[in-house]
């Protein structure tokens, strides 16, 4: 019985996507952020679940990923794309979130045009999972941005506009180069050899796990001053840490 259990919260993860997905399509990118945060949450359990219980499974692997590619992969691209159609139609005039509903007309006259570059961070997730599944070495840390930390940075964008808004901030998230500089990098971040830290204990000793401690705190101390606008450097300081660890150990 307790085999299933990780497979059960890996399904929560991919339910928690599936919701995400509707309410992106809806141009409610609040209620998708949050259940993209609920499915990451999920992600990140079921696989303490699974070491926990001592029941990995290859398919447990599999699906974990499929679920990933829902939460992680498509969701922030669907963001992205309705970002991409407010910022190539004079989108600063729906800086007030209020008007965000509009977007769904919008983007099925753009359908064909420039927002669909959005859908290549969708593409890249996918490219990434897939590589994580036959990548043996991925253990004890990641080759490239994770893909729930790269969903996290994309759905930053929607939040930052929505409860702290600035004409100054709205106006760069809103500017077309902007954003498509934004996926472009995504895409590479994501797939680039690049050697990340996980945030994995296998004890919860300071000094076998500092950089993982630090990283934690400095988390806290920025989300608590910067809010949602702090989620981006998270992710760079993420990265950073992870180069600066790596020249270290060299």
């Amino acid at each position: 019985m307790k085999k299933h259990i990780p497979n059960a919260i890996t399904l929560l993860n991919l339910f928690s996507g599936c919701i995400a997905t509707i309410l992106a399509v809806n141009d409610n990118f609040v209620g998708a952020a949050l259940f993209v945060f609920l499915g990451i949450f999920f992600d990140f359990f079921d696989g303490f679940a699974a070491r926990k219980l001592n029941v990995s499974s290859p398919l447990g692997l599999q699906l974990d990923s499929l679920a990933d590619m829902v939460t992680s992969g498509l969701v922030p691209g669907i963001v992205m794309c309705k970002l991409l159609v407010l910022a190539t139609d004079d989108a600063t005039q729906f800086a007030d979130t209020s008007h965000w509903q509009e977007t769904s007309s919008m983007f099925s006259n753009a359908i064909f045009g420039l927002p669909l570059i959005g859908l290549l961070i969708t593409l890249g997730s996918a490219y990434r999972l897939a590589k994580f599944n036959i990548d043996e070495e991925q253990q004890t840390f990641f080759k490239g941005l994770p893909t729930p930390a790269n969903a996290l940075l994309i759905l930053s964008l929607p939040l930052i506009m929505e409860f702290q808004n600035s004409d100054l901030i709205n106006a760069i998230i809103l500017n077309p180069w902007f954003l498509i500089v934004l996926t472009l990098v995504s895409c590479y971040i994501l797939n680039a050899n690049i050697k990340l830290f996980a945030l994995k204990f296998k004890n919860y000793s300071f000094a076998d796990n500092v950089i993982r401690y630090v990283f934690i705190m400095l988390c806290i101390v920025l989300l608590i001053v910067l809010q949602f606008a702090a989620i981006p450097l998270v992710i760079l300081l993420y990265i950073g840490m992870s180069v600066l660890d790596n020249m270290v150990s060299k």
